[in-house]
């Protein structure tokens, strides 16, 4: 019988990790990777963080380097393996969960590896999990290429032709500045993109951010829930200036699609040769067979990633408590406040 099983050795997992030693907890991490950092690395080759070294840390032990510099995804799974070794944390890889249930005692958790009980449960999988594609693509031509952002490595993936980019976020706008470079790059957004500078004076603009308290917001306060509703700026003037010399060319939101062209909601067709898209994930967690965890809508009930079921907990979900709680920067609050609360249940 362990006291914790966290599933998910991800930014989340391994911040649960650092508590749950300090509180000479029985825990072990389970996570169906091959190895810790192994999401990061699979991320297209040129990503960057936008949050710099001084806010990319977990508890406990700095991210190396420039503090106000931007690190490189392969800079962040390296940080993570590290960070696993410099804390002793037990991680069992390439062990999958098939099923999370209730018994008298706790919990049992059924992986590929067997079956492990438990009193406590914490659900760290993060929010990248099942790619959202739209249903039409599977309508388009077999000519057209398509990758999910998450598939995308570098420009020699793609064949010859145009390339439309879908999803305005910061990866699809990095992809499409990317792409431009060298081929005839569309980028189709659902809203005018907003953006904002990485550093102002020299600091980062997050520097600036957490002086003025924004990082803090609670997602319950007014400032929390207006944040929410605009959703996240592009950071930089890199796609700004690629949409002023024409090498980007924006388009209206992606509407449907067949054979090789696209449709947009202004009612314009593009014939395409190449699609990324940048469309995000969707949560699932159909290996929860546990009851009182999702409402009507099927999503998580929680308050801070505590469920209503004793000994059910969730860690790294977007806008958790704050906007970083399911970033490098913020996940470890939330997860100190999930042992607090593990400890007043068993006191």
């Amino acid at each position: 019988m362990h006291g914790t099983i966290v599933i998910g050795a991800g930014q989340a997992g391994l911040a649960m990790g650092f508590y749950l030693k300090q509180r000479n907890e029985h825990f072990i991490i389970l996570d169906k990777g091959l190895e810790l950092g192994e999401v990061w690395k699979e991320r297209y080759d040129s990503l960057q963080l936008f949050t710099p070294r001084l806010y990319s840390s977990l508890p406990g032990l700095s991210l190396n380097g420039k503090q106000h510099g931007f690190p490189t995804k392969d800079e962040i799974a390296d940080y993570l393996k590290s960070y696993a070794e410099a804390f002793d944390l037990p991680v069992e890889l390439n062990t999958e969960v098939l099923s999370v249930t209730r018994n008298d005692g706790g919990f049992c958790v059924e992986t590929t590896k067997g079956k492990y009980l438990t009193r406590n449960v914490v659900v760290a999988t993060g929010p990248f999990q099942t790619k959202r594609i739209p249903i039409f693509s599977s309508s388009l031509s077999e000519n057209v290429l398509q990758l999910h952002s998450s598939e995308y490595k570098n420009p020699n993936q793609l064949q010859q032709g145009n390339v439309l980019v879908v999803g305005g976020g910061n990866s699809g706008a990095q992809i499409a500045v990317e792409l431009s470079k060298e081929r005839e790059t569309y980028l189709a957004v659902s809203q005018k993109p907003r953006y904002f500078p990485l550093t102002i004076g020299g600091m980062s603009v997050f520097w600036w951010l957490d002086k003025l308290g924004i990082l803090n917001v609670r997602n319950t306060s007014s400032i929390g829930e207006l944040i929410q509703k605009k959703g996240d700026p592009l950071f930089g003037s890199e796609l700004k200036n690629a949409i002023r010399n024409e090498s980007v060319r924006v388009k209206a939101r992606v509407v449907n699609g067949k054979n090789n062209q696209i449709i947009f909601e202004d009612a314009t067709i593009l014939e395409v040769n190449n699609i990324i898209w940048a469309t995000g994930f969707q949560q699932e967690f159909e290996w929860l067979k546990v009851d009182g965890v999702f409402d009507q809508q099927k999503e998580i009930i929680h308050k801070r990633g505590i469920s209503p079921v004793d000994g059910l907990y969730f860690l790294g979900l977007p806008w958790q408590s704050r906007r970083g709680s399911s970033l490098l920067q913020g996940v470890g609050d939330d997860a100190k406040h999930i042992v607090e609360h593990m400890k007043t249940t068993t006191t």
